[in-house]
């Protein structure tokens, strides 16, 4: 009776994975969203290209690599996400346009994947802030270079960490 109720139990455990894969097509529907917020701001810059200057074109490229590390960074959660807690993608075995990562970014690979992502878009914004100081007060300038400064230091913290971690288990 109790192995019964232990292996029921356990079925039980495995098989919740699968409330993860909502949580999987909710962030793949996003990506439509980011493409569309793409759309909508190429649209928007089109009539004003000709009277723009090159600072308004750099911010212009800045936000849709911005949007870009964001869809990125949402569709490497989505595939490593999935294939690491609920199921493998079978589906892209056979196919040639496969990325050379997908199925061997282990959980931690993404951890560190992700917090680059993110130094690098508090980065972008960073920059673009900078290239049009005028719009934001000092205080907001500083909090955003504290921010960025945290992420970095974040980043690097944990790198050390999975560093450090992964010598102590080869030993």
């Amino acid at each position: 009776m109790h192995k019964i109720l232990e292996n029921t139990l356990e079925k039980f455990i495995f098989a919740s994975r699968w409330l993860l894969a909502p949580i999987y097509v909710i962030l793949s529907i996003s990506l439509f969203f980011i493409t569309i917020k793409v759309l909508e701001e190429f649209i928007s810059f089109i009539p004003v290209l000709g009277s723009s200057d090159l600072k308004d074109m750099m911010l212009f490229i800045l936000h849709i690599i911005d949007l870009a590390l964001v869809a990125n960074l949402t569709l490497m959660i989505i595939f490593s996400g999935y294939e690491n807690f609920v199921s493998r993608i079978s589906i892209a075995d056979g196919s040639e346009d496969k990325p050379d990562w997908m199925g061997t970014v282990d959980f931690s690979e993404l951890k560190l994947k992700l917090v680059a992502s993110i130094v690098a878009i508090s980065g972008i914004n960073l920059l673009e802030t900078f290239m049009d100081i005028g719009k934001k007060s000092e205080n907001e300038i500083f909090w955003m270079i504290i921010i960025h400064v945290v992420f970095v230091g974040s980043g690097v913290l944990l790198a050390l960490m999975d560093y450090i971690s992964s010598k102590s288990k080869k030993n």
